[in-house]
């Protein structure tokens, strides 16, 4: 089934993707600004219909994309994911109005999208966001702040999510289609580990209408739910792609490299490492493909599965890419070599999103249910 095995077009369609991350969007990722939104690179991302196909297809698609993409440019990889995360909740329950606003612009890669959920003191615990949301003059304003949004202070739009409900818990929240040009609207770029833009976002009474609103009001953590469930499978796999670029360096430099008067390779401690960081990353692998064949088929246990295909993923992707660093030695730290990158670059999965800690109470939870 398409969940443990890819058929011959799929596997095509993945090693094409390869091929122009690696030479069509790796140079534009390299010409970018750390901490910064790289908009040509979103563009091509848009010239080469990745953007389009990502709102088109389903969830397997967007994991093949975004585990491509992650082997040889996780800089494409992760602009690609963003505008997926911060537009999808307008591509799936944004009016006709604003669909037709937004979603060319994002498609085209001319708009840069957020998802704008997490606060200083509700990251895991989104039921618990503060972002108050008064009633004034038939519409609402936006009070309070948003913290560690990626494509943050840069981004076109956001979407943002607001208590609308006071004392309602997940029951009180909306989610709102906000212009990065609204009236009371600021934002600052926060100093973080990840190479894409991360920031703070202030509220000082943002005025937002009906005609904002996505989906229904006090109905937007089904809205915000949703979208992870569908993407936390795909942070999967970026993470099962770095470690499969990880596994593929570690192949190669303990094959050719020279020690003990032999080749790394040839040492049992090494080698059965490298079999232990295969076998991961399969694993991996397949239960990140069939958590996202489940979603496409409309299975039960979607929850579930998401959150053990994150968890799983991410998990295995940080020992593979700390195997393939100690196997490789002091050269893998070196700034600019694929390990060092992929080094910083793998441990944040493990936290945006849910992190793991979360993805296993959802876990227990469907469990216990």
């Amino acid at each position: 089934m398409p969940g443990f095995a890819l058929e011959p077009d799929q596997l095509e369609w993945c090693g094409e993707l390869r091929v122009l991350a690696g030479a069509r969007l790796r140079p534009l990722a390299d010409k970018g600004e750390p901490g910064r939104v790289n908009r040509p690179l979103v563009e091509a991302l848009g010239e080469h219909g990745l953007l389009a196909r990502l709102f088109d297809s389903g969830a397997l698609d967007l994991c093949l994309m975004r585990e491509s993409l992650a082997y040889a440019c996780t800089e494409a990889e992760t602009a690609l994911a963003l505008q997926g995360l911060g537009a999808h909740p307008v591509a799936a329950y944004g009016s006709a109005a604003q669909r037709e606003r937004w979603m060319p612009e994002v498609t085209a890669g001319r708009a840069v999208a957020a998802f704008a959920l997490s606060e200083p003191d509700a990251g895991s615990d989104a039921a618990a966001l503060s972002l108050n949301a008064v009633e004034h003059s038939g519409g609402w304003r936006l009070t309070g702040e948003k913290c560690w949004i990626s494509n943050a202070p840069e981004a076109d739009f956001y979407t943002v999510f607001a208590r609308t409900a006071p004392d309602a818990g997940a029951r009180g929240v909306t989610a709102f289609l906000v212009p990065a040009d609204r009236p009371g609207l600021t934002g600052a770029a926060l100093d973080m580990l990840s190479p894409h833009a991360i920031g703070s976002l202030a509220f000082d009474g943002v005025p937002v209408t009906a005609a904002d609103v996505l989906g229904d009001v006090d109905r937007g953590f089904g809205v915000a739910m949703n979208t992870l469930n569908l993407f936390r499978p795909s942070v999967g796999a970026f993470a099962v792609g770095m470690a499969q670029a990880a596994l593929d360096a570690t192949v190669e430099h303990t094959a050719r490299r020279a020690a003990f008067g032999g080749r790394l390779k040839d040492l049992q401690a090494v080698s059965h490492q490298v079999a232990d960081m295969a076998t991961r990353t399969e694993a991996a692998r397949l239960l990140v493909y069939a958590a996202a064949a489940a979603y496409d088929r409309g299975a039960a246990g979607i929850a579930r599965g998401s959150a053990m295909a994150k968890l799983l993923a991410t998990e295995t992707a940080q020992y593979v890419v700390d195997t393939a660093v100690q196997l490789h030695g002091a050269r893998a730290l070196q700034r600019g070599h694929l390990l060092e990158h992929l080094y910083r670059e793998v441990r944040a999965p493990r936290i945006y999103e849910g992190a793991s800690e979360v993805q296993r109470t959802i876990i227990a939870k469907e469990l216990y249910r």
